[in-house]
C-alpha cells in the first residue's frame, strides 16, 4: 500500500483520487482520508514517512447509539403543522418524513434563492482551501438564520423537528441540481483535519443532525442514498429526510455516509439545515459592513459568494464533510494518469 499511495503521489495525482481508491478497497472513509493525508503531509514538510504504522485520528469504530433525538412516534406536532413519518431506520438514525413545508413555501424559497446561486465548492482535505470539483457540481447559497420572515420560519420549525434549540442550528443551505448533477459519497460531521475545521469545532462544537428537505418533485433520479442503510430516499416536494451522526459522548456514526445520486430528468432543489452541539457561532472577522444577525456583508449575491465552510452566518457548507470521494473523473491535475486499484 505504501508503495502505491507514495507512487501516485509522485506523479501528480490529486489526493482526492487515492482516498477514493482506497474506499473502493473497502477502506473506511475516515481511514482512507487520513492515510492519505498523512503521506502527503510527510511529502510537503520533506521527511517522508519511514514507519510501517501511521497513526490516525479518526472517530471510534465502536459507536455507541443514544435514544434518537427526534421524536417517537407516526407524527411530529409542530406550531403550525402536523408532520407525517413515513418510514425510520435505527442505525444509523434516520427518518423519512412528509408535509414539512407547503407548496407555496418550496415556490417562495426557491424564487428566493435562484438569484444567488452559485457553484458549489468543496474543502480540500489537505489544505482545507475551498475549489470546485467534479464530483460536486450542484450550486448553492446560504441564509442567515432569520433572514426574512420566511427563512425565520423555516429555521423555527425545522428546529423543532430536529427537536434541537434554534440558536445551535446553521443557517439553512439552498442546493439546486441540474441534470446529471450528483454529490458523491460524504459524511456531514466534522473531522478536524485542517485549522477550518478545528475552530469551527471549538466554536460551536460537532453537527448532530443534519434535515434535508426537498423543494420540488424530481421526474427522474435525485435520490438520497445511504449505502450502510441500503435506503434511497426520493425526492418528492415538501417531503424531507433526517439523519443523526454524533452521541452524546462526542462519537460520530461513520454510517451515517450519504450520496445525492445523479439527476436524470428535470433539476433538483433542497435545503438543509445543520444541528451542532452547542450555539452556532459566526468565526470572528473584521468589517464595517454587517448586514443582519452579525452577517459581515449586507448584500445577498456577497453573502452567498463568502468563503464556504467558514462558519459565517450565512452557514457552514456541507464541504467540511470529513469523506471526501471522488467520482471516477479525475479532478485536480488532468494529466494525471492514476491507479485506479491498490496493488498490496
Amino acid at each position: 500500500m505504501r508503495s502505491w499511495i507514495e507512487r501516485n503521489l509522485e506523479r501528480g495525482c490529486p489526493p482526492e483520487q487515492l482516498i477514493e481508491g482506497l474506499i473502493a478497497q473497502r477502506f473506511d472513509p475516515p481511514i482512507a482520508h487520513g492515510l492519505i493525508r498523512a503521506f502527503v503531509d510527510a511529502r510537503a514538510a520533506g521527511t517522508p514517512l519511514t514507519l510501517d504504522t501511521v497513526r490516525l485520528d479518526v472517530p471510534d469504530a465502536a459507536y455507541v447509539s443514544d435514544p434518537p433525538r427526534i421524536a417517537a412516534g407516526h407524527s411530529i406536532q409542530v406550531a403550525d403543522r402536523q408532520v407525517s413519518v413515513v418510514a425510520r431506520v435505527s442505525k444509523p438514525v434516520i427518518a423519512v418524513l412528509a408535509n414539512v413545508v407547503s407548496a407555496e413555501e418550496c415556490e417562495a424559497l426557491i424564487a428566493l434563492a435562484r438569484p444567488r446561486l452559485r457553484p458549489s465548492t468543496v474543502v480540500d482535505p489537505v489544505t482545507g482551501e475551498h475549489r470546485a470539483a467534479d464530483y460536486r457540481d450542484s450550486e448553492a447559497t446560504f441564509f442567515v438564520p432569520g433572514e426574512t420572515p420566511l427563512i425565520a420560519a423555516l429555521d423555527a420549525r425545522f428546529s423543532a423537528i430536529m427537536n434541537m434549540p434554534i440558536d445551535h442550528g446553521e443557517g439553512l443551505q439552498v442546493l439546486r441540481y441540474g441534470p446529471g448533477n450528483r454529490y458523491a459519497p460524504h459524511v456531514d460531521f466534522l473531522i478536524p483535519r485542517n485549522e477550518a475545521s478545528e475552530q469551527s469545532l471549538r466554536r460551536s462544537g460537532q453537527r448532530v443532525s443534519s434535515l434535508v428537505t426537498y423543494l420540488n418533485d424530481v421526474p427522474g433520479g435525485g435520490e438520497t442514498t445511504f449505502p450502510h442503510a441500503g435506503l434511497s430516499v426520493c425526492p418528492m416536494r415538501g417531503n424531507a429526510v433526517y439523519f443523526e451522526y454524533c452521541n452524546s459522548r462526542g462519537q460520530v456514526d461513520a454510517a451515517s455516509l450519504h450520496a445525492g445520486a445523479p439527476v436524470t430528468g428535470g433539476e433538483k432543489w433542497a435545503v438543509t439545515k445543520w444541528m451542532r452541539q452547542r450555539p452556532f457561532v459566526a468565526i470572528p472577522r473584521a468589517s464595517t459592513s454587517r448586514g443582519r444577525s452579525g452577517d459581515r456583508s449586507s448584500h445577498p449575491q456577497r453573502r452567498s459568494q463568502q468563503r464556504a465552510g467558514e462558519d459565517r452566518q450565512t452557514g457552514t457548507r456541507n464541504d467540511h464533510s470529513p469523506v471526501i470521494v471522488v467520482d471516477e473523473q479525475p479532478g485536480g491535475d488532468r494529466g494525471a494518469k492514476c491507479e485506479t486499484s491498490l496493488q498490496r
